[in-house]
């Protein structure tokens, strides 16, 4: 049978306005409650919670929501839960957002400040803790790079890595870690970093990518061999370019099987974990969120990606210390999130991920 939060989603819904004070009250309850137990909720539970109209007065009520589209049901005897576009509603105007812990701030600021050097330690572990705080999966999608290349510098480390050092014009600097070819000397190394800071001056990674793959096939006779390698393995680890490309995180794909609800929907889960492969897909959603001003709240049916799974993805953009922003960062999960709670993690974790990177600047 059709999932009643998928297929009730074509349903006319209704506003805030369209609902009287009672409907908006049992309406209100059952999504609490729906959203505490994910089962669908009755009319006794309703009552029995300190509702004083009766069960009958209630099943009217809960109909007409139904009828409205912002409720369903797996069958006509069931109880009710809430579909899609009321799962919209609710967050939309009925939800009580709370306020961050100051557990979870210090959690928070502690662990990106241990997260290591690097930008991209810095975002594994903002989607890790994002997943163990918030109980889904944390996702982040790496920056795109349009600021131009400054300055590239490959540092050895040992017999068998490498850092490669890029700054952009923006000021910001990533680095990262790689393997060092064999036979590669520190001749090599300042003959790689030479090369490619007289043609990628001034260029976005894009474009850099684009004119270095041409001009290494003209200067790889010249060029020793270890270091053409070394230059392509170097322009690999950068992230930037379009979703394809650029690299997502994700961090906590086991939370979502910890529900002993969502267990009992395997195919659910499945199709959950099939969103989180759709990488381009996923990108250009979280994209989309980097030209929002707070969090924002893509809920199953609304977007292409979740219509099948019938899932959540609460995100929230992140931007650098000159108030750029960069990417997004958040938690994809069941739509029964519980998004009082995830909402201010994640607009709390983007920021003080923004503030990290002005301290790294």
């Amino acid at each position: 049978m059709t999932n009643p939060l998928l297929g009730a989603s074509q349903l006319p819904s209704a506003t805030l306005a369209e609902l009287d004070s009672r409907a908006r009250d049992i309406f209100r309850r059952i999504v609490e409650t729906y959203l505490e137990s994910g089962e669908p909720v009755g009319s006794r539970t309703i009552s029995r919670g300190g509702v004083h109209l009766s069960p009958a007065s209630i099943r009217n009520t809960m109909q007409d929501l139904t009828e409205l589209g912002l409720l369903g049901a797996t069958h006509v005897s069931a109880g009710r839960l809430p579909t899609h576009a009321g799962l919209r509603l609710f967050v939309d105007g009925l939800l009580e957002v709370g306020d961050v812990s100051e557990e979870d701030r210090q959690t928070i600021e502690a662990r990106l400040s241990a997260a290591g050097r690097t930008f991209d330690d810095a975002l594994n572990e903002a989607s890790g803790i994002l997943s163990g705080l918030a109980g889904g999966a944390g996702v982040v999608v790496t920056p795109v790079r349009d600021a131009g290349v400054k300055h590239v510098e490959f540092v050895a480390l040992g017999s068998d890595q490498a850092l490669a050092i890029m700054v952009f014009d923006d000021g910001l600097v990533e680095n990262r870690l790689m393997a060092r070819p064999a036979g590669i000397t520190p001749a090599a190394l300042r003959e790689a970093s030479n090369f490619l800071n007289a043609r990628l001056r001034g260029k976005t990674l894009a474009e850099a990518k684009l004119d270095v793959a041409a001009e290494l096939e003209r200067a790889r006779r010249e060029l020793d061999q270890a270091a053409a390698r070394l230059i392509e393995d170097g322009l690999a680890a950068w992230s930037g370019g379009d979703g394809a490309e650029r690299a997502l995180i994700v961090r906590g794909r086991a939370n979502l099987l910890g529900d002993p609800n969502a267990v009992a929907d395997l195919e659910r889960v499945r199709m959950l974990f099939d969103d989180l492969e759709q990488k381009e897909q996923l990108i250009g959603l979280l994209d989309d969120v980097r030209g929002a001003q707070g969090v924002r709240i893509f809920i199953g049916a609304e977007t292409r990606l979740f219509s099948l799974s019938g899932s959540a993805l609460i995100a929230a953009p992140y931007m650098s210390g000159r108030q750029k922003v960069l990417g997004a960062i958040g938690v994809i999960g069941p739509t029964r999130l519980n998004y009082a709670r995830v909402i201010p993690l994640v607009d709390y974790t983007a920021r003080a991920l923004g503030r990290m990177m002005n301290v790294r600047e």
